[in-house]
C-alpha cells in the first residue's frame, strides 16, 4: 500500500479536525455549488435534521483536497471515498430535476446506506423523504453525468 504524502497527512488531520459528530453529507451535483438554491437547499436540511452537523462538500478545504488527491493519486473522488464519507452518520442526497441521480451523488450515497446509516432525497423545492433503498435505474453513468452537469 501507497504511503500518503505529508501534504496529503497533513490534509487528513485538519479535514478531521473540521468534521463534527454526529454529521449529515449534503451530495448534491456541482453545478449547485455556490448558487442561492444550494444555499436555500442547505438551510432547509439544518432545519429539517437539527440533532446533525451539515457536512457540505462544498466547502474550500474539500475543493482543495479534491484537487490534491486528483494530483496526488489520480482521482479527486478517493479523497470523498476515504476520509469525508466514512465520518459521516447520515446523508440527503440532491437528484437532478427528473429524479435521476448523478454517479457521484448516487456513490456517496451508496457509501453512507450501506454502513446502515439512514438517507433521504430532496429535490430542488425542498421536499425531504427518506430513501429506504436505492434505485440503480435512477443512476446515471459518468458520461450522463457529466452531460447533465457541464453541458
Amino acid at each position: 500500500m501507497k504511503q500518503h504524502s505529508d501534504k496529503i497527512k497533513e490534509r487528513i488531520a485538519l479535514t478531521e479536525s473540521l468534521i463534527k459528530y454526529p454529521s449529515i453529507y449534503f451530495g448534491h451535483p456541482v453545478n449547485f455549488y455556490n448558487t442561492d438554491k444550494e444555499r436555500e437547499l442547505a438551510e432547509i436540511i439544518k432545519k429539517e435534521f437539527p440533532e446533525y452537523y451539515l457536512e457540505n462538500p462544498n466547502q474550500l478545504h474539500h475543493q482543495e483536497n479534491y484537487k490534491i488527491w486528483k494530483e496526488e493519486l489520480g482521482n479527486g473522488m478517493k479523497y470523498y471515498f476515504d476520509i469525508v464519507l466514512p465520518k459521516m452518520n447520515a446523508g440527503i442526497f440532491l437528484p437532478f430535476e427528473d429524479g435521476m441521480w448523478g454517479l457521484g451523488v448516487f456513490g456517496e450515497a451508496e457509501a453512507i446506506f450501506s454502513k446502515g446509516y439512514p438517507i433521504w432525497e430532496i429535490d430542488v423545492e425542498g421536499n425531504v423523504k427518506n430513501v429506504m433503498k436505492l434505485d440503480y435505474p435512477k443512476k446515471l453513468s459518468l458520461d450522463e453525468t457529466r452531460k447533465r452537469v457541464y453541458g
